[in-house]
């Protein structure tokens, strides 16, 4: 099998495939959204700051590439008339929906549990877990009517090595990856449909700078330079392959 981390994709590789990612407004998600754009994608970008999701629609349509959407939604107040409404809009305007990436996302608060704010807690649970799951839930019609339809989620390095003080974030995401197994087995019967995880691990992000305020930044990958993996999983090439985890670097 191909090694994700030096996938080299092919200029069209992604030729009118229709990919929704999260979180595209900065960071890796924006990184992803431009790269994939590049390879023929039309992307949807979702995110709660529609200044700087236009921002990234404007270098996409600068640099040639399909003009993408602007999906704007706060996943902490979407409420579940949100989410039909945003799925009808999606069916409506292509049909279908070609890959999914789960890569929005919160730390929320590092504090012993004992400590824990709960409502802090609940918020980084429902948006790390919780939208997960109902954003799948909902676009699996529109997934099922793609031919190489893939679910991306996003893993963290504190899976397999849990450390204290990580608060909602850690089990966050030992749920997010539980999530990805448990779907990539429930849709053997649809074995087109290929459910799978991504560890960026250490990369130049506002998310790292939270968690690791007094790291040299100057020491950290861009975020523009893992993006291989996820073009290796989003397309073709990673066909039936499901409920794996992959290291980015």
């Amino acid at each position: 099998m191909i090694d994700p981390r030096n996938y080299q994709p092919r200029a069209d590789v992604l030729h009118d495939r229709v990919v929704l990612i999260t979180g595209a407004s900065g960071g890796i998600g924006k990184a992803v959204a431009l790269a994939a754009a590049r390879h023929g994608a039309r992307i949807i970008l979702h995110g709660r700051n529609i200044r700087k999701l236009e921002a990234v629609y404007d270098d996409i349509v600068g640099g040639g590439a399909p003009r993408p959407s602007i999906l704007p939604m706060d996943f902490e107040k979407a409420g579940p008339d949100d989410y039909d409404r945003m799925v009808a809009a999606l069916e409506q305007e292509f049909g279908r929906l070609d890959a999914l990436l789960h890569n929005a996302g919160m730390l929320g608060e590092r504090a012993p549990i004992e400590h824990a704010d709960v409502a802090k807690w609940m918020r980084t649970m429902h948006v790390n877990v919780n939208a997960p799951f109902i954003l799948t839930r909902c676009c699996l019609p529109l997934l099922k009517q793609a031919k190489d339809p893939s679910i991306i989620f996003t893993s963290s390095g504190v899976v397999p090595r849990p450390r204290a003080f990580w608060g909602a974030y850690l089990p966050s995401k030992w749920a997010s990856d539980g999530l990805m197994r448990m779907l990539a087995q429930e849709l053997e019967a649809h074995p087109a449909v290929r459910v799978n995880s991504l560890n960026p691990g250490k990369v130049r992000t506002n998310m790292r700078l939270q968690a690791y305020p007094a790291e040299d930044r100057a020491t950290l990958p861009e975020a523009d330079t893992i993006v291989a993996p996820y073009l290796f999983l989003l397309g073709p090439d990673s066909r039936g392959i499901t409920g794996e985890t992959f290291e980015c670097q």
